[in-house]
């Protein structure tokens, strides 16, 4: 079974898609993963995309496609996949399609996780971390048991760039602009699945599920 996720930031594809996989027993990757994995491997196209990452620019598309083509090509994900956070562009999804046709293989899911971005900005703004040990919170959904203060070693809370509400608000601007289209084209593929994202976790898997007929 191969799975796309799509949604806005913050809308819980991770959290999903390592659901999912885990139920499935198939892997659940993302293009960050592959790069990381390739770069403290030192492998060939690692390097190549570390020289772009160093300099402060995007990894090309077609590197991408090489790195997510040899990654498929690993024992664990003759079975299926589950891609979080690619493709993210109209241009990387036509160029995953013509890649696994050449494989004999084809997207079968893509599932978007819907959520307003009024709640998005909710989500994430209220999210907090430790700054000594990493623990998570949120103001709303998980709040520790002294405001500010860390449960497990008691280090003072804080709130990340990424999540500041002016920076959210970038990012779901990116993502319309440049992300949202997927939904629209993988629609015309005929394998679009779409649920509501604003429900409990169990419901949302539980809906993911229901949908895809597994």
């Amino acid at each position: 079974m191969n799975i796309i996720m799509l949604g806005a930031p913050g809308a819980g594809k991770g959290t999903q898609a390592k659901r999912l996989a885990e139920g499935y027993g198939i892997p659940h990757i993302s293009t960050g993963d592959i790069l990381r994995s390739n770069i403290s491997r030192g492998t060939e196209l690692g390097q190549k995309a570390k020289g772009f990452i160093d300099a402060g620019a995007l990894v090309p598309d077609d590197l991408v496609i090489q790195l997510v083509a040899d990654r498929l090509e690993e024992e664990d994900a003759k079975a299926g996949f589950i891609f979080d956070g690619f493709p993210r562009t109209i241009p990387q999804a036509q160029s995953l399609d013509q890649m696994l046709k050449e494989k004999g293989r084809k997207i079968e899911f893509a599932v978007n996780i819907d959520v307003p971005d009024q709640v998005i900005v909710e989500r994430m703004s209220g999210r907090r971390f430790c700054i000594n040990c990493g623990a998570s919170y949120h103001t709303e959904y998980l709040k520790p048991q002294t405001e500010g203060v860390c449960d497990k070693c008691e280090g003072e809370l804080a709130l990340r760039k990424d999540d500041e509400p002016e920076t959210v608000l970038k990012r779901l601007e990116v993502y319309h602009d440049q992300t949202e289209p997927l939904i629209a084209y993988y629609r015309n593929n005929g394998v679009l699945k779409e649920v509501d994202g604003t429900k409990e976790v169990a419901e949302i898997l539980a809906e993911i599920r229901k949908q895809l007929g597994y």
